[in-house]
């Protein structure tokens, strides 16, 4: 399976590559008509890229939070459920006990 994911990886590699190696064609960006660039379209492409990444990150950070915040409310919860659950189950113990020491020991008759 580690060899798979390998192969995969340097198959992505080679595609990417590839394209890169294909879009090396200069052109000409302009932003609000206040700056204009000379760049290779991939770098245009890969910053595009790149700022995708970063705010599709950063539009997904509040839920991931809730979600973590939710598992630590959660496993708080159930650390107290467990101690709590030992808790009866040793006063259970200890009733079953008692009532065994009092109810007095039955004899044969023979």
């Amino acid at each position: 399976m580690r060899y798979l994911v390998w192969a995969l990886r340097l198959v992505v590699f080679v595609v990417v590559l590839m394209f890169a190696l294909n879009n090396t064609n200069v052109v000409t960006v302009h932003f609000f008509d206040q700056f204009s660039a000379d760049t290779p379209l991939i770098v245009v492409m890969l910053a595009c890229f790149v700022l995708g990444a970063v705010l599709g990150l950063l539009i997904t950070l509040p839920a991931g939070m809730r979600r973590r915040r939710e598992v630590a409310r959660q496993r708080r919860e159930l650390d107290r459920l467990r101690h709590e659950a030992d808790h009866l189950r040793d006063a259970a113990n200890r009733h079953a006990q008692r009532q065994a020491a009092q109810v007095p020991a039955r004899t044969s008759a023979a």
